[in-house]
């Protein structure tokens, strides 16, 4: 699904998927992986998402930092996305997950944000592959 990439000042990650939908699941998944435990996560309500960008690597950025929004400035634990609709310019779905308890959710690396060095976004033989490093 991912893999954790090394570097001296951030931390990456490469996310694959057989859709474009996927790989933003993954993708997803990665990122709140690096900041904490998404193991005690319970996905007990329903939490609208979406973003918009001009190619899928701003919508990839975008939408991560949707998500980086929720869960720190919302305070809101999530452990599984559902995406409706995708094209290169708008994601939308749902992510499940709970209001965020300190006890319950602590963080491993608190992630500033998501940033475009080095980002890719590539269709492959395979389907879909991203590699995305976050500021922390």
């Amino acid at each position: 699904m991912f893999e954790i990439l090394e570097h001296t000042a951030d931390i990456g990650f490469r996310a694959r998927g057989k859709t474009a939908a996927e790989l933003f699941q993954n993708a997803a998944l990665a990122m709140l992986t690096i900041a904490g435990d998404l193991s005690r996560v319970v996905p007990r309500q329903e939490y609208p998402l979406a973003a918009a960008g001009e190619d899928y690597e701003s919508l990839l950025v975008n939408w991560l930092s949707e998500i980086l929004y929720w869960t720190d400035g919302r305070r809101i634990a999530f452990g599984e996305f559902r995406i409706s609709q995708i094209d290169p310019t708008r994601v939308s779905g749902v992510a499940r997950g709970e209001p965020r308890e300190p006890e319950r959710h602590p963080a491993r690396v608190i992630v500033k944000a998501v940033t475009y060095h080095q980002l890719k976004v590539v269709r492959t033989e395979e389907g879909w592959e991203a590699e995305v490093y976050l500021d922390i």
